[in-house]
């Protein structure tokens, strides 16, 4: 692929979701090869509230983790993201970037008292809690390749995951992020698909935004987001074939 090929592709994703990741590798990447001392990138409030270090504040949502961690935080962070934007926010990239940051504001509320210093797990499980609730119902989906689960258990599983792995602390601040994107779910969609009122409408980007942000593409019509087996689908597949199926019970998080 030639210089310019390679960023035609790059373009092609949708402007937010291109932040989202683009700021993930500036910051997590330099750490990981030493070149960035972390302790430059976390969050610190006395920092940035009495030395004005106010990268801190986005820097914090984009510090993952190490090694494959990092890459399977990466792909759940780009398809949540992408599914998001290609599909319900279509056209209307500057409304998803004034929500996402309102959100991160709140993300970054509620981690306030847990002295959390990073905040990209609960930015992510945010994403992939809403993208989760919005998937039509009896979507299933793929944990790690291992057990096919309902694709709206899919952010319990991940805070499951963390406080195997990281403790309750841990799993603390990724359920920040998914009460977080519950409120998200419910003001701006709710169950009737409107949300509030007062809160949807507020939930439009101001002009600022607007002029910062570009409309973005509309739908993929490939698909994107964590890769789920319809509810058609799933039964066309358990009619064809019988007992466990090792290639087509639903596909790996983060593969095509």
């Amino acid at each position: 692929m030639s210089y310019t090929g390679f960023w035609d592709e790059i373009r092609k994703i949708p402007p937010v979701t291109r932040f989202l990741c683009g700021s993930s590798l500036a910051v997590s990447v330099p750490v990981m090869m030493q070149l960035l001392d972390p302790k430059k990138v976390v969050f610190m409030r006395a920092l940035v509230t009495q030395r004005f270090e106010l990268w801190r504040v986005w820097s914090s949502f984009f510090l993952g983790g190490s090694g494959l961690n990092y890459l399977f935080e990466f792909v759940m962070l780009y398809r949540s993201s992408n599914s998001l934007e290609l599909d319900r926010y279509s056209r209307r990239s500057p409304d998803y970037a004034w929500q996402l940051i309102l959100a991160a504001g709140a993300i970054l509320a509620l981690n306030l008292p847990l002295g959390s210093f990073v905040h990209s797990r609960a930015l992510t499980v945010c994403l992939l809690y809403l993208s989760s609730v919005l998937a039509p119902a009896g979507t299933q989906t793929s944990l790690m390749g291992l057990i096919t689960i309902p694709i709206q258990y899919l952010p319990y599983a991940m805070i499951g995951i963390d406080m195997i792995m990281g403790g309750p602390g841990f799993a603390a601040m990724s359920v920040t992020g998914a009460i977080v994107g519950h409120l998200w779910w419910w003001a701006i969609y709710g169950e009737d698909g409107r949300g509030l009122p007062g809160l949807r409408e507020f939930g439009r980007a101001p002009s600022w935004v607007r002029r910062l942000v570009s409309d973005g593409a509309g739908p993929n019509v490939a698909g994107t987001g964590v890769h789920a087996i319809p509810p058609r689908e799933q039964r066309q597949a358990h009619a064809r074939t019988t007992g466990y199926n090792w290639g087509g019970a639903g596909q790996r998080l983060g593969t095509e």
